[in-house]
């Protein structure tokens, strides 16, 4: 059952800290000042064009790279190209070496859990190429906008959908814990996806390869 987050009129301060299990992932926010935007449903008719604009904060882009499960290139209105990071959720490592089962809880730290979840971080980057790749989405920022990094933290909506969510409720990632408006509603998403064993939650150690490093999982070009 989809999980809908209530209406949320003002949200606070996004708290962002490293993304420890999402290598070059957002530290400490950089934009203290910058507006809220309601992160629950996009407009009907966004009117920023410029993503560095303080005075914005919900923007019409088109996806036009898709770098893994968790992070895309979005070009806006003004011709500009950005990288966006999805707020509240972490897709896992296609990288044997950087994978962290500790993260996933009931993911063990064994040759078998860290090539389950490079698998599935080349399935998350598969399915956001598939879902993604060329289509117009509407990139909603609420509070600190940026990462350490510079890249854009936000909730993108594919035809209205949110797809930070979906990627919870299919069992593509975990809940990121940060305090943020949509949290309880992507921590439900969550413990919902892990109660039906779907996605990365389906764990069998008997059906995992033995080395982490044996899985060729797929990477978006």
């Amino acid at each position: 059952m989809r999980v809908r987050p209530r209406l949320v009129a003002v949200i606070g301060v996004v708290a962002v800290v490293a993304l420890s299990g999402c290598a070059g992932g957002p530290g400490p926010a950089t934009d203290g000042d910058s507006p809220t935007g309601d992160l629950n449903s996009p407009p009907t008719d966004p009117a920023g064009v410029d993503p560095g604009d303080p005075d914005d904060t919900t923007w019409t882009g088109t996806v036009v790279r898709v770098v893994d499960g968790d992070t895309m290139e979005v070009e806006f209105p003004n011709g500009e190209v950005d990288t966006v990071r999805l707020l509240g959720v972490d897709t896992p490592e296609t990288s044997a070496d950087v994978t962290s089962p500790g993260e996933f809880e009931g993911i063990p730290n064994t040759d078998a859990g860290r090539a389950h979840l490079r698998a599935w971080g080349g399935e998350a980057a598969a399915f956001a190429e598939s879902e993604l790749a060329g289509e117009e989405v509407t990139v909603v920022a609420g509070g600190d906008r940026r990462g350490g990094y510079g890249r854009l933290l936000a909730v993108l909506y594919v035809d209205g959908e949110d797809f930070n969510e979906r990627l919870l409720t299919e069992g593509y990632a975990r809940l990121y814990d940060t305090e943020f408006a949509l949290r309880d509603a992507y921590a439900a998403a969550e413990a919902d996806a892990r109660e039906r064993g779907v996605g990365l939650w389906a764990f069998d150690e008997s059906d995992s390869p033995a080395d982490a490093g044996a899985v060729d999982a797929p990477v978006p070009a």
